[in-house]
């Protein structure tokens, strides 16, 4: 018994030896653990505090670059608000020169008139053997060009050569503006012909663009988007597209003030020729026919500063454009409505093939350029036509430029006009993340379903 005892004693003391050896090795075990969860939250907080540094750093950078922009674009709208009524100003003076020029003209040609119904029998003898009577007199126009041009007979190649579009095309616009330039015979001479008035095209621009652009240069309906939409995906594969997008310049002779403004450089360094222009900003369907224009902005500014003074813009932020794309060149930013074509250098397979595809619809919008600088040749040359009612006679090229389109109107081959291409990156070339997710999921489709092009191999 008292046997059993010693070796129970003996045993308890045996375990409790055992664990407090085991209480000894633990603890340089526990320290360990210890230290390394320290070091994992002190490398949490440091990663932590590293992030929020980075984010105040970017939303700084982001408030500095906003900023810049709104004092840029301030300093536009003022620029330009001061050049509406510089012009404004030069109108109406003009105005009064002409309305002053007309009255005395008018009270010269009375006094004339009363004078010699106020001679005598003699008097007016004596004068027409002199022969210095005073009358009116007022120089009759020749027609001879137009009677020939006019001729039932008049071949059409030589017509389509005179006035870029076909006799059927001609007698169209002839009916539509008829009611708005038709004018009346008067005692000093006859009107001249509807048919006339419309070969001298900028007698007639302000008409043009009020009676036939709503008609013919038109934000496209529901239905024809739709269309639009379809023809597009055709051609390219990328799907939601409703138009292309390019921004074109019209050389002007250098303005009597902000020359700067319109100073292009781009044009001067590659004519070695001092340049000046204004832009005109297009979007074409596929057929290259104009939805949506934007006319008289300085040549000085970029492609992403144009599109943000247009008004497609604005209606774009209204919500016009949500859902879907309008294709542009790499002048424009990437958007959540703008998908433009990739510009980082080393692009990827995928990449390569998303560029050659968006470029196929992008060559729509500068061909129709190129056809519209064509068929109008003053386009392509210094215009001595007034900066402010250049707008006007821009819009009407457009408009005559819809309906030759409309109309199947071919183009002579030799009329075609090569344009050069001069975009510049813009300063902030992504204006939303999502589009450029977008953008992604795009080109790997394209390459996905086999729509991706191979040139570039």
């Amino acid at each position: 018994m008292i046997n059993g005892e010693n070796y129970k004693r003996r045993r308890k003391e045996t375990f409790s030896d055992d664990e407090d050896s085991c209480s000894t090795d633990n603890e340089p075990k526990k320290k360990d653990l210890n230290g390394i969860v320290t070091s994992l939250l002190l490398l949490e907080e440091q990663e932590k505090r590293d992030h929020e540094e980075q984010n105040e750093a970017s939303n700084e950078e982001k408030l500095i670059l906003e900023s810049n922009h709104k004092r840029k674009t301030r300093t536009m709208l003022e620029f330009y608000t001061n050049l509406q009524d510089y012009y404004s100003e030069i109108d109406e003076t003009d105005r009064v020169k002409r309305k002053k020029s007309r009255t005395m003209a008018a009270s010269v040609a009375v006094a004339a008139v009363s004078q010699t119904e106020n001679q005598s029998p003699n008097q007016q003898n004596k004068q027409s053997g002199s022969g210095q009577q005073r009358r009116l007199w007022v120089k009759d126009r020749s027609k001879a060009w137009w009677d020939d041009c006019n001729r039932p007979d008049y071949p059409e190649e030589e017509f389509k050569k005179a006035f870029r579009m076909s006799k059927s095309t001609f007698e169209l616009i002839c009916e539509e503006l008829n009611s708005v330039i038709a004018k009346e015979d008067t005692t000093l001479r006859n009107a001249i012909p509807v048919k006339q008035r419309v070969a001298l095209v900028l007698e007639v621009c302000s008409a043009i663009r009020s009676v036939l652009m709503p008609k013919y240069l038109h934000w496209p309906e529901e239905d024809s988007l739709r269309k639009i939409k379809e023809e597009f995906e055709g051609i390219s594969g990328i799907p939601n597209v409703v138009g292309s997008m390019y921004t074109t310049h019209i050389p002007i002779i250098a303005p009597k003030i902000s020359v700067a403004a319109y100073f292009n450089k781009r044009h001067t360094e590659r004519n070695q020729k001092t340049s000046y222009s204004i832009t005109v900003q297009g979007v074409v369907d596929p057929r290259g026919v104009f939805t949506d224009v934007c006319i008289g902005w300085p040549g000085s500014m970029t492609d992403d500063q144009v599109l943000e003074k247009s008004a497609l813009y604005q209606r774009a932020n209204g919500g016009l454009l949500k859902g879907v794309w309008i294709v542009g060149s790499s002048g424009y930013p990437l958007m959540d409505w703008v998908l433009v074509p990739y510009t980082q250098q080393h692009l990827t397979w995928t990449q390569h093939a998303f560029n050659e595809k968006i470029g196929e619809i992008q060559k729509i919008a500068k061909e129709a350029f190129g056809r519209l600088k064509g068929r109008w040749c003053c386009l392509q040359k210094r215009t001595e036509v007034k900066l402010q009612d250049l707008p006007v006679v821009l819009g009407a090229c457009c408009v005559l430029h819809n309906i030759c389109e409309m109309m199947d109107e071919g183009i002579d081959p030799d009329l075609k006009f090569e344009l050069a291409d001069d975009e510049m990156v813009p300063e902030v070339a992504l204006k939303s993340v999502s589009s450029m997710k977008a953008r992604d999921a795009i080109a790997h489709n394209l390459l996905h379903h086999g729509l991706a092009g191979t040139a570039f191999l």
